[in-house]
């Protein structure tokens, strides 16, 4: 079996490559020619003890990085349901892996679609000191291969055993200061000190460029990342962090609104498994009421919306012991794996007609505020909290008894509305020396056509109007937010080799939160365009005065709106250099690239 798995390795990384296939096709031929060469084999047999860590020490230990991938190359050794694949190299130098759970692996590879059962991929460790979904996943997978709990009939089950391995080999015991437990674990930030969280749609890091990779391999139809969180204290081990469900939309966001989310909460209290929404709130008590977190594309569930796949964090609460938070997480992990299961069929038919409802010309929401007109009632079990002084500061703090538990009546602010939206284009026009945007693309499996020949065609182009900037830095970047376009239809050049990106494709919605430069986490937005920000030529103001008196005097309509602005402007008038500035901005020599959106929209 061992020998199986160098054949994976070869076969991804070096034939196919060298075949100049793309990504996904040479991961799919991949498992093809390790399923083919070795991987039927029957179960052998190891010494391998497959107790982890946080079994032997009763909950007070998690599985260092090389302890995982060992722990599945034995288990993947001795049980054939279980397969591990390298896939593309991670910021750390270390290859991401792909672990998955398939009985009836074939030929045809758990990744065709032909068996017609739906995907499950979960995702551990993007934050490597929240450690519980890693241990969970190993017990889980061993568990199911084992025959010890109930097998999927109708749900190949996929897992990433550490995405932020950079991040898992930082291991320490004090930079997680609110957390209980394990004794040691990881570092949230990766080997480039990003935050992985935070990186699906502007893609900084290898890892992100990887998950792409392995996400439109894989294609899930329901997708979990673990998480530890603690905004407030109160007495839940879980909580849940669906993906936004009018975010999600249409009845792929009803569905998981009304039916998913509460059977999956029905399920885990027939197991005295108490659960709540994710307690998003920070130094306030939650019942005061609180609101749905807003998942947008940066985080994981809000990039993998983008491919209508339902999603959701586990957020185990960190003040709780780990023992207790893992077994909360095994549990929460075969509740979702049966609801996926039992309801297969379903979630993979909302899925395929997803996409259809995003046809040219159709409005497609870009910004989101919550529904005030709208909220749920939660019966929430929480602490008593008072506000006293600082021993410290002297002056007021949170304190919270956990002597006084409760249970009231809180509100729940869990639906959101649109306040902007764009129509669907036929397609966009992007120029080919974005090479980094193209490329970000390319990862996401957007189908680009370039064009054969220079030509000339109408489209819509933006320029940029008002762009705030944020004075942080955030993740690397220096953030534009509530940016602000103006539109116009214009004769465009367009030259050989330029891309034209059909909207009519899976990625869709990914199209449009990137490249629409008003949408929270859009390319222009996380700072992919500054150039065009930037004006490249100017001019001397004692050779363009001259010039400028000329072109006023030519120009009749320019000179009265010049006139204008400084009889209703006082600084403008007071601005010799703006007031020079503003006729260069009018004129023949002002550069038509600054503040122009370099990618253009065509029909719709």
């Amino acid at each position: 079996m061992e020998y199986c798995f160098i054949l994976t390795n070869i076969s991804n990384l070096s034939i196919l490559k060298f075949l100049k296939m793309p990504t996904t096709t040479y991961y799919f031929l991949g498992i093809l020619l390790t399923l083919f060469i070795g991987c039927d084999s029957k179960k052998n047999t190891t010494s391998y003890d497959f107790t982890i860590p946080f079994e032997s020490s009763e909950g007070t230990k998690t599985s260092t990085y090389q302890e995982v991938i060992t722990f599945y190359d034995h288990l993947a050794e001795v049980h054939t349901s279980i397969a591990m694949y390298e896939m593309d190299d991670t910021d750390s130098g270390h290859p991401l892996h792909l672990v998955t759970f398939n009985p009836n692996r074939s030929f045809e590879s758990e990744f065709s679609g032909s068996d017609e059962k739906a995907l499950l991929l979960i995702n551990n460790g993007i934050h490597p000191g929240e450690s519980d979904g890693i241990d969970a996943s190993m017990m889980l997978l061993r568990d199911m291969a084992e025959g010890k709990i109930e097998i999927p009939k109708n749900t190949i089950i996929a897992v990433i055993p550490v995405y932020n391995i950079g991040g898992a080999l930082h291991r320490n015991s004090g930079t997680r200061t609110n957390q209980n437990g394990p004794e040691e674990y990881g570092f949230r930030g990766n080997a480039r000190n990003y935050d992985l969280n935070r990186d699906f749609i502007k893609a900084d890091t290898k890892n992100a460029h990887a998950f792409a990779r392995l996400f439109h391999t894989v294609n899930p139809d329901v997708f979990i990342d673990t998480h530890v969180s603690n905004g407030a204290d109160y007495q839940y081990t879980l909580t849940h962090l669906f993906t936004q469900h009018n975010k999600l939309g249409g009845a792929l966001g009803a569905y998981l609104h009304n039916t998913i989310m509460p059977r999956l909460e029905d399920s885990l209290a027939t197991k005295s498994w108490d659960i709540t929404p994710y307690v998003n709130v920070f130094n306030r008590t939650p019942e005061s009421g609180f609101s749905q977190f807003m998942d947008y594309p940066r985080y994981s569930t809000g990039y993998t919306t983008l491919f209508n796949c339902f999603g959701m964090m586990i957020e185990t609460h960190m003040l709780k012991p780990y023992k207790q938070r893992v077994e909360g997480t095994y549990e929460l992990l075969r509740s979702m794996i049966a609801i996926t299961d039992a309801n297969a069929s379903e979630i993979r038919s909302l899925r395929a007609a997803a996409t259809e409802k995003y046809s040219v010309g159709s409005f497609y929401p870009i910004q989101w505020t919550i529904d005030s007109s709208k909220t749920s009632s939660l019966q929430f079990k929480g602490y008593e909290a008072a506000t006293i002084k600082s021993e410290i500061t002297g002056q007021n703090r949170l304190k919270y008894d956990r002597t006084q538990p409760f249970t009231k009546e809180v509100t729940y602010q869990n639906f959101y509305k649109p306040t902007d939206s764009v129509t669907i284009p036929e397609y966009y026009i992007i120029p080919k020396g974005w090479g980094p945007v193209i490329q970000r693309l390319r990862a996401n499996d957007i189908a680009m056509i370039p064009f054969s020949k220079d030509t000339t065609l109408l489209a819509t182009v933006y320029r940029i109007a008002e762009f705030p900037t944020s004075q942080r830095p955030f993740e690397g970047h220096y953030m534009h937010y509530n940016t602000e376009i103006t539109a116009s239809r214009e004769e465009v050049k367009v030259s050989k080799g330029d891309y034209r990106v059909s909207t009519q494709q899976r990625g869709v919605r990914y199209l449009m939160e990137t490249l629409e430069p008003e949408a929270t986490d859009s390319f222009f937005n996380w700072n992919f365009f500054d150039t065009i920000l930037q004006q490249k030529e100017g001019f001397s103001p004692y050779v363009w005065e001259d010039k400028a008196l000329e072109l006023l005097e030519e120009n009749a309509e320019l000179k009265a709106a010049f006139e204008s602005k400084k009889s209703t402007d006082a600084d403008f008038a007071k601005n010799w250099y703006a007031q020079l500035d503003w006729i260069h901005k009018r004129s023949p020599n002002y550069e038509a690239s600054h503040l122009r959106y370099p990618i253009v929209r065509v029909g719709g």
